[in-house]
């Protein structure tokens, strides 16, 4: 093939221009992601019971939905949560590759057979079925400079902008920090009392004058005969204003006197709930979290959430502004941006390297040329496999760029030397060159080629992280490969002039480098003739570095991703049980105090009575953004944390935690780790809070563990009231009229909807604030028995006080505490998961640990990685075997690869790393590479004793002629990545992670390959030839008889 293009380079230039082509078409539809979609689908179930206790939500709707989905097919896990505030989520979460929009389908599906049998509240404020992130992608805020108050900024983001944002593609929930307006019926129930009028009279008075009603027409059809017209009729049967309901007639005396809803209760246009509460820098907004859908783009996403959220701002009233105080999407595009930097300062690296060696311009333009297109190739490919521009792909590019180069570098070499030493024209020479490597050449590509194979078999989240990474550094080789083959040699022939004796008189620092490389070059061929005379000694080393290799991956501390400065941080608040909202927004406060005076502080948006571990009036959580990591004089996120952790030490009361947020967001809501103790043995939730509490204790006292806590409302006091049932019954009082006192009077109860501005809206019955602040409250309220008189709710129910779970958790249909933490300092992500599993075992028998989010993940990674090692390694050996037809060239090969591993770890080692997807990710690729450079000695040496050379001379004449190749390929792939070890900013972390391994990998691979290989080339291949020469002389003697 490499003839034909030196014959015909123009057609090896249109070949090459149809690649840049295609190439610069798809960069620019390629969508920008930090990370591509990594998370197993999930679809998340939500529904209200407004006043019910978590037992209730668990017993009457939990129990019913988890039972529906254990049979829905592809499901890996489900987990659900109810509180005090009367929801209950239910998450679950499915197989990698199902389709999430077919998984939600079959959800669906399944709810409807159960919904007859849920209670008729969860039925009304219906059952939310959605496929979204677990993580937010930013949160819009509304705020006012012209006094609109909080429940006027919330009913304007609920009808003007929350149901405009569910329509963005990419968008998978908005829930909405605040509430749409209400008709707020706030009841008196002492004026109850006066008036004899039950709480049931309420309800059943709006719900029967508050109706909708469709008089029709006066003479329509059919009509009689001569009727010549028709006219619609109009009846206002709906309520629309607070006077209106206020006039509503409760009961009518013969007299003509009335009482009405205003006798008895102050009506309001209010909120729906009063559940949450939004802040930002201080001052209370209303805003609206957005959650992407499964496999959606952030980048995209956002851009089209600011331009939609710029539309809707134009109409917006005077004095009414949006604000982003918390957005994901930046740090993704300045990640990308860095380490696109990185992937041009490491171009620039490697050419500086190969003008070094090939000191001339017409020789290095020939990689600068090839380069590129063969990175524009790929950007090709990757738009038909619906990839995106991520740090993965972006990393693989990175890697490859020392690779891509690697093939151009030795056919620009080749010429090189021919042309000098055989004073052949440039033609002639790349003729003759392409002859003698293309061998080396297709025979590095298939092995570097293959060496990534098996990532590609992984399976769950890592598995497609090492696919995107494996795309993009295969299509490069393969591209760079066939460039080396076609352009670079019509290059060569066409660019190249013939070397003349002026060329050979070079001065200044070229002679001098030359002079230098000349010696070492010398220094060389004698140190490996004297290794090859004491291989023994050689393999004794060897069988040492080996040990050490063995050793390293036993101690070394595995990890799933690095922990990043994404720029911002969480902070979580849990108050005790008994807190009330204000209490929480007090220690709030307080937090926003210290966060204001932080000069790194950008803006902090904080919700009361939300957190990711459940609702309630003692919970929050704030979100700190960052400025511009260049603006921040070298403060870290990290380092933040520690300072609002330090300055948060004295609050009163509650638990505070700061935390970084993970890796990667749709695997869960924080970094460290995060499990679920299950009650596997069914003991109930007073002895799971005790083991809880146990395995806390537990966990503080080790020094592996750090930050462990439990994640979620801890159990609080409460009143459990006990109906006397036989009274009630003497009494004449129905059960049901007890239940419909206390759901609309502690709790609330939604009757209807009325019209409000183009808009229904519910119509909600409550006690008023000061008839339900006591106990005293409750048991005095009244209610009406079957001969019409009052029983006060004390005379049929006897209050308990209690100790009772705030919150309950279930992680696949067992009972389960949710408790989450971190590594100590020094310590790895994995050795932590490894000591709570420790911990878990001193826990009395029945209890269980199940890892969840990214920890499930990188369980899933850690116990791959072996099988991906082992088969990546068998790959290329028997790849290499079927390329030289010998089952001892590759062994010889692949002798090289523990060094190239030695490096690798002992790199990370020293700069203390973990062993995370990135190392690993790395591993494989020194895997290739060590096995590249023998390859470029073995196989010149192969030729070499194929023309009947013996094994020393060949061995020691081809580590000579390749020494400066390698050298090349080698030094101008090391310092490709030294940008990846040394980056700052965003995404520093990661880059380090991938950058570090790698480099300390082809560092050993080089510097010991050059040695070791052609000790193992004598020693496994003359090692062969004498098992063959012995096989042959018993042969020959067992035939002697015959003849």
């Amino acid at each position: 093939m490499s003839q034909f293009f030196i014959r015909r380079p123009i057609f090896a230039w249109v070949v090459a221009i149809f690649i840049v082509l295609f190439g610069l078409i798809a960069l620019p539809n390629l969508p920008i992601a930090r990370y591509p979609s990594v998370a197993p689908p999930s679809v998340s179930i939500s529904a209200v019971y407004p006043g019910a206790s978590p037992q209730t939500m668990n017993d009457a709707v939990v129990g019913l939905i988890e039972r529906e989905l254990s049979g829905v097919k592809n499901l890996l896990y489900f987990e659900s949560s109810t509180d005090t505030s009367g929801s209950a989520s239910v998450s679950a979460t499915f197989k990698p590759g199902t389709n999430p929009e077919m998984a939600q389908v079959d959800v669906q599906n399944r709810l409807k057979a159960i919904e007859p049998r849920l209670p008729q509240a969860v039925r009304q404020n219906g059952l939310s079925v959605e496929s979204a992130s677990s993580s937010f992608l930013m949160i819009i805020s509304l705020n006012s400079t012209r006094g609109h108050n909080e429940e006027e900024l919330g009913d304007y983001l609920a009808r003007n902008v929350v149901e405009e944002l569910r329509r963005v593609p990419g968008v998978g929930r908005v829930q909405l920090f605040g509430a749409e307006r209400a008709m707020r019926v706030w009841v008196d129930p002492a004026k109850l009392v006066a008036h004899n009028i039950s709480m049931g009279d309420v309800t059943n008075a709006i719900a029967q004058q508050n109706v909708q009603i469709a008089p029709g027409r006066v003479g329509d059809t059919p009509s009689v005969s001569g009727q010549m017209v028709t006219t619609p009729l109009t009846v206002q049967g709906q309520l629309r204003t607070p006077q209106e309901f206020a006039a509503v007639v409760l009961r009518a005396e013969r007299d003509g006197s009335t009482v009405t809803l205003g006798d008895v209760a102050r009506v309001e246009l209010g909120a729906r709930d009063y559940t949450f509460k939004a802040r930002e820098n201080g001052k209370n907004t209303s805003g609206a979290s957005i959650a992407m859908s499964p496999g959606a783009n952030a980048v995209k996403t956002a851009a089209a959430i600011r331009a939609r959220m710029d539309e809707l701002a134009k109409a917006m009233p005077t004095g009414m502004e949006y604000t982003i105080p918390f957005d994901t999407a930046p740090f993704v595009k300045v990640s990308i941006e860095k380490v696109v930097s990185t992937l041009v300062e490491a171009m620039v690296l490697v050419f500086l390297v190969m003008y070094l060696f090939l000191q001339k311009v017409r020789y290095t333009l020939i990689p600068a040329i090839v380069a590129p297109i063969a990175l524009l190739g790929t950007f090709a490919v990757m738009a038909v496999a619906g990839y995106s521009i991520n740090v993965l792909t972006m990393f693989g590019m990175v890697l490859a760029i020392g690779i891509i180069v690697d093939d151009a570098i030795v056919v620009v070499e080749a010429v090189e030397r021919l042309m000098a030493t055989e004073k052949l024209s440039p033609r002639e020479a790349t003729s003759r060159a392409m002859r003698e490597i293309s061998g080396a050449v297709i025979g590095i590509t298939v092995v570097l080629t293959a060496v990534f194979i098996p990532m590609a078999l992984a399976s769950g989240s890592v598995g497609v992280i090492y696919r995107q990474f494996t795309v993009a550094m295969a299509v490069s080789i393969l591209f760079s490969a066939f460039l080396a083959l076609t352009l670079t040699p019509a290059l060569c022939a066409t660019l190249l002039r013939p070397i003349s004796e002026e060329d050979h008189k070079k001065k200044g620092f070229f002679a001098w480098f030359d002079r230098k490389f000349d010696s070492l070059t010398a220094s060389y061929t004698a140190r490996t003739t004297s290794l090859l005379k004491r291989g023994g000694r050689v393999m004794a080393v060897y069988a040492a570095l080996v040990s050490c290799v063995v050793a390293g991956f036993i101690l070394l501390p595995s990890s799933f991703l690095p922990e990043e400065d994404q720029g911002y941080f969480m902070t979580s608040f849990q108050l005790p049980s008994d807190a009330t909202m204000e209490r929480t927004l007090d220690v709030i406060r307080q937090y926003e105090k210290h966060v204001a005076s932080r000069p790194g502080v950008d803006v902090n948006q904080s919700l009361i009575g939300f957190s990711f571990s459940g609702s309630g009036p003692n919970a929050g959580l704030a979100f700190t953004m960052l400025k511009d990591w260049k603006d921040r004089n070298g403060a870290t996120a990290a380092h933040e944390v520690e300072l609002a952790q330090a300055a948060m030490a004295s609050a009163r009361e509650g638990m505070i935690m700061s935390v970084m947020p993970p890796a990667i967001e749709e695997l869960g809501n924080s970094s460290g780790f995060s499990l679920r103790l299950q009650d596997r043995g069914n003991k109930g939730i007073a002895a799971l809070q005790a083991a809880q509490d146990q395995l806390l204790a537990l966990a503080a006292k080790s020094k592996l563990l750090t930050g462990v806590y439990p994640e979620g409302l801890p159990p609080g006091s409460s009143i459990r009231l006990e109906i006397d049932r036989r009274k009630a019954e003497a009494l004449g009082v129905p059960f049901s009229a007890v239940s419909d006192m206390l759901a609309s009077a502690t709790g609330s109860t939604y009757v209807n909807d009325f019209p409000n501005a183009g808009r229904m809206q519910q119509v909600i019955v409550q006690a008023d604030a000061s008839a339900r602040m006591q106990l005293d409250d409750v048991l005095t309220l009244r209610i009406r028995n079957n001969a019409g008189g009052m029983v006060a709710m004390g005379e049929i129910v006897r209050p308990v006080w209690e100790q009772t779970p705030l919150q309950l958790v279930r992680y696949d249909g067992y009972l389960a505490a949710r408790i989450s933490g971190g590594p100590a300092e020094g310590v790895s992500s994995g050795a932590a998961m490894d000591e709570m599993e420790r911990l878990v075992k001193q826990l009395p028998q029945g209890f269980a640990v199940a890892w969840t989010g990214q920890s499930l993940q990188e369980k899933a990674s850690a116990a791959q990685a072996p099988m991906l090692m082992a088969l990546s390694m068998l790959v290329v050996f028997l790849v290499l075997a079927a390329l030289y037809e010998s089952w001892s060239i590759p062994l010889s090969v692949m002798l090289v690869v523990p060094l190239g591993l030695f490096g690798a770890l002992a790199a990370v080692i020293l700069r203390e790393m973990p062993n995370d997807v990135f190392f690993k990710v790395g591993m494989i690729t020194i895997i290739g590479l060590s096995a590249k450079n023998a390859i470029l000695i073995v196989e010149y040496a192969k030729q070499l004793h194929a023309e009947g050379k013996g094994l020393v001379e060949a061995a020691i004449e081809a580590a000579r002629l390749r020494l400066r190749p390698i050298l090349m390929t080698s030094l101008a792939f090391t310092l490709g990545v030294v940008p990846l070890m040394i980056a700052t900013g965003a995404s520093a972390e990661t880059q380090h992670a991938i950058g570090t391994g790698v480099f300390g990998g082809m560092v050993a691979a080089t510097v010991f390959a050059i040695f070791f290989v052609p000790v193992f080339f004598v020693l496994v291949v003359g090692g062969a030839e004498r098992l063959g020469r012995m096989r042959l002389g018993k042969g020959a003697e067992r035939c002697t008889p015959c003849e």
